[in-house]
């Protein structure tokens, strides 16, 4: 049993992506998909889907790798821990480096990346940086 499953899913992407695997299966949660679905609309990722019945139920994401770039996942990192929570204003939002990564924070809209959240005008809890 996973205490975390964003965390475990995010370093799963990041571990496939450095091992240059086409397809990363993950436990199933309602969460994860909508983290999934967000990946996806950044274009972290592919096609998302969701596989099995409710005991084994998985989601299995692929992964993206432009020409001439390699892989678009190049790290991830959990801002917000079961531990410590960590949350951010609308007004508190930044670019993360320089434009080149994203960050995916849980708001009352869903989740959002940073660029979205701003726009929206609606900050959450900070889940984790991507690039």
């Amino acid at each position: 049993m996973v205490t975390d499953p964003i965390s475990d899913f995010i370093i799963r992407l990041k571990n496939a992506s450095a091992a240059k695997q086409q397809v990363v299966t993950s436990p199933y949660s309602k969460f994860v998909e909508a983290v999934a679905y967000v990946l996806k609309r950044a274009g972290y990722v592919g096609t998302v889907e969701v596989k099995g019945q409710i005991p084994t139920k998985t989601i299995e994401v692929s992964l993206l790798y432009p020409a001439g770039v390699g892989a678009r996942i190049h790290g991830a990192e959990r801002v917000s821990k079961p531990s410590r929570r960590v949350y951010l204003k609308a007004t508190d939002i930044r670019v993360y480096r320089s434009g080149y990564g994203n960050t995916f924070l849980s708001t009352p809209k869903g989740v959002l990346t940073d660029g979205e959240a701003k726009k929206q005008k609606v900050g959450g809890e900070v889940l984790f940086k991507i690039w």
